[in-house]
């Protein structure tokens, strides 16, 4: 039973996937050619990017009232314990 307890926590942890970074074609032709493409990856990018460091943010706050909580389990563990 424990160890679908612990197994259920894991599972509330976030996935934050870093976006991809935006292809820059190194041909001065076909980065004119493909502006609008490219300028639009980068648009892209800016704002997967922005949503990406508010999941990480997210994430951070979640692991640190789990941490807390983990704690404070331990120690009425620990007080049990030495009943």
């Amino acid at each position: 039973m424990l160890v679908a307890l612990l197994m259920t926590r894991g599972v509330a942890a976030a996935t934050c996937n870093a976006p991809v970074r935006p292809f820059v074609p190194s041909d001065p032709q076909a980065a004119r050619d493909y502006a609008d493409i490219i300028r639009s990856d980068f648009e892209l990018y800016i704002r997967d990017i922005q949503r990406y460091f508010r999941c990480l943010d997210d994430e951070r706050t979640r692991a640190f009232v789990e941490a807390r909580e983990v704690s404070e389990d331990c120690g009425r563990s620990l007080e049990l314990s030495e009943r």
